[in-house]
């Protein structure tokens, strides 16, 4: 029984570290150690801080047996956020979520290089009494996807204590400089930017957010950035999850202007829910360029 349990644990802590190793490139940490909370998620930011707060405190007052505490789902952890607690040598001391299997591990060995500096930078802050953040992409632990997510940490002695929260849904201003940024690639050089899109560039594919195009003329999408089946399909047919017909709202709503949107329930690629998405759009030439954003509200009937 012990041995199952110990070959479990194994896997689990393999699978676990590929995931960290692939998914948290150094280019997803935020240089600012005090992001901006994003639009949308208040309360999750409230609640982050709010449990982080909380373990300091308790650590503050009653030491060490508070760290085992953190590692059992209780008091600092909720359905969305857990505590975690890193010393300054890199080394995971307590989590109450995924991490919990890299517990004893020293987290920069399993780091390449290059992230491994930006870890060392943050693990040298030294301790003032101030919560920083940092934002980052990390496993969901609930869905089991790579999500962004904003974390809180504060280091207290030779720790450093943290708590975040996902966010799952990009913003209206994210999905408008990513349309602002395929417009301008496409204007500047149009086969070679929709061969990208087609290709799932990660340029053109952020988080919840990426590119179609649709050829005005023929009426058709040329490129798709999730669905690439969809590329030489009819965009008249094109309908919503609830049967409404977007193809030709889309294609009304461009008539004769620059710039529009439409918006519609969709399945949101990282959530997996069907979502309001309100896609914006932008005409140039006889191409129509379209990025869309999610949120839990219902669409205007």
């Amino acid at each position: 029984m012990k041995a199952d349990f110990l070959t479990a644990r194994t896997t689990m802590l393999r699978a676990y570290l590929l995931t960290l190793l692939c998914t948290w490139p150094l280019s997803s940490l935020m240089a600012q150690s005090d992001a901006a909370i994003s639009a949308g998620y208040e309360a999750e930011a409230r609640q982050a801080r709010s449990l982080l707060e909380k373990a300091v405190a308790s650590y503050r007052e009653r030491g060490e047996p508070v760290l085992a505490e953190i590692s059992r789902q209780g008091q600092f952890t909720t359905s969305q956020h857990y505590v975690y607690v890193v010393n300054t040598q890199g080394v995971m001391l307590a989590s109450g979520g995924p991490s919990v299997v890299l517990l004893g591990r020293n987290i920069s060995d399993l780091l390449d290089e290059e992230l491994r500096v930006a870890f060392q930078q943050v693990l040298s802050q030294p301790e003032s009494g101030i919560i920083h953040s940092q934002q980052y992409r990390w496993m969901n632990w609930k869905d089991g996807k790579v999500e962004r997510k904003h974390a809180y940490y504060q280091r207290v002695g030779d720790k450093i204590f943290a708590a975040g929260y996902y966010l799952p849904r990009s913003s209206p201003e994210e999905a408008a400089n990513l349309l602002h940024d395929a417009a301008m690639a496409i204007g500047s050089s149009a086969q070679e930017t929709l061969g990208r899109i087609n290709r799932l560039d990660k340029f053109f594919n952020r988080d919840d957010l990426y590119v179609f195009v649709v050829d005005l003329d023929k009426e058709q999408f040329i490129a798709h950035g999730f669905n690439r089946r969809l590329v030489g399909t009819d965009f008249r047919s094109l309908k919503a999850i609830d049967g409404q017909p977007i193809g030709q709202q889309m294609l009304a709503a461009i008539k004769g202007k620059q710039q529009a949107e439409v918006s519609y329930l969709w399945r949101n690629p990282v959530t997996g829910k069907q979502e309001s998405k309100t896609t914006l759009l932008e005409r140039v030439g006889n191409l129509m360029i379209a990025v869309g954003y999610y949120s839990t509200n219902q669409p205007p009937p």
